[in-house]
């Protein structure tokens, strides 16, 4: 039968992903609007966003966070085009953005001694693999796969090279092994439903090391630098943006780091995106037709679900666009480079009870196409 109750909030999006529960623009905070980023003001709110993000992460005390521009690309490519080049460098990539990385390092940087570790969606490469006297690339969450990495006990204390990781969509999700990553980033618009175009940079001590002892051959754009005169520009750890940002963008994730606050921090986050993922997985127990993408329970990502459906891509197609004319899902069709079938986001903004009832419209519409 067809369900008689809709998800309250049909967004499922995986980017922008939906605002959280109770949102109101009218609440923010823009005092700030119209004033000069570099003002006061201006300033103390985007130290905020540094010093908050460090606080509710429990980033060890040495390691800085930054806000860059052009969202967790703009981080990510900050960091390929300022660091690399110094070691050789491992490549892990089992999905579209993680392959974006690899043709970056190859094809633009054109780098020599890389070694890239590719896995069809659904799978990881093997982790084993990665040499760590190199630097190594990958994504601790593949948004577009729906697969993750379980833990990080494959990477090694003693490392010489360093550890980059785009983990744009797991901060705020999942448990990072922070003293493991050297450089980690992600972006606002992802677990806390914030607003697109600002990336966050976190690095270890290790990579201010390498950022303040090696110089990169080849000439670097002004939103890239880090350093002047040898030392890390350390404003950018203070909220001096490189560039100008939004004020405006700035409240919302203000607005959104205040909400995990007051909700019992980053272990309450991770619960719900937990809780997003249990729900999922209770209707995918019971169904034969429908299944997870990533093919190993243990690298099941919280966050964006990835599933496949029996049936055949023009089915798939009529379902996504049912349940958007019904009202109960919107922007849940598979990313265009992946397996067709559907991707639901399961982010601390998104409420399990909503994530059920979406899964019971699913099953309604599966019948209907």
């Amino acid at each position: 039968m067809k369900p008689s109750i809709k998800p309250s909030n049909p967004h499922f999006s995986s980017g922008p992903c939906s605002k959280r529960p109770g949102y109101d623009v009218n609440n923010l905070d823009i005092s700030t609007l119209g004033r000069s980023h570099r003002s006061s003001i201006g300033k103390e709110a985007l130290g905020q966003t540094c010093s908050k993000t460090k606080a509710l992460l429990k980033l060890p005390e040495d390691y800085r966070v930054g806000v860059v521009p052009a969202s967790d690309t703009g981080a990510v490519e900050m960091t390929l085009w300022s660091m690399l080049g110094e070691r050789n460098v491992d490549i892990l990539a089992w999905e579209t953005f993680g392959k974006t990385w690899v043709a970056d390092i190859k094809n633009q940087l054109k780098l020599e001694g890389v070694r890239e570790f590719i896995a069809d969606y659904g799978v990881l490469p093997d982790l084993s693999q990665a040499n760590f006297d190199n630097d190594v690339v990958f994504t601790w969450n593949g948004t577009t796969s729906g697969v993750r990495v379980p833990n990080g006990d494959w990477i090694p204390d003693d490392r010489k090279g360093l550890t980059i990781c785009d983990a744009t969509s797991a901060v705020f999700a999942m448990e990072l092994p922070w003293g493991k990553l050297d450089v980690v980033t992600f972006s606002w618009q992802k677990v806390l439903g914030g607003e697109g175009a600002h990336g966050m940079l976190i690095l270890s001590p290790r990579a201010v090391a390498r950022l303040e002892s090696y110089t990169p051959p080849w000439p670097l754009p002004k939103i890239f630098r880090m350093t002047k005169n040898g030392k890390l520009i350390e404003g950018i750890f203070r909220g001096e943006t490189i560039n100008t940002p939004s004020m405006l963008c700035v409240a919302d994730y203000l607005d959104a780091l205040n909400w995990v606050e007051q909700m019992g921090g980053v272990d309450a986050s991770i619960a719900r995106c937990k809780a997003n993922l249990k729900a999922v997985k209770a209707f995918v127990d019971q169904h034969d037709w429908i299944h997870f993408l990533a093919e190993d329970p243990a690298t099941l990502s919280e966050t964006s679900i990835c599933l496949s459906l029996d049936g055949g891509e023009a089915k798939v197609k009529a379902l996504v666009k049912l349940l958007e004319e019904e009202g109960v899902a919107y922007d849940i069709a598979s990313y265009r480079d992946a397996p067709i079938g559907i991707r639901i986001w399961g982010g601390a903004t998104v409420e399990a009870s909503d994530v059920a009832c979406l899964m019971q419209w699913i099953g309604w519409a599966y019948e209907q196409v």
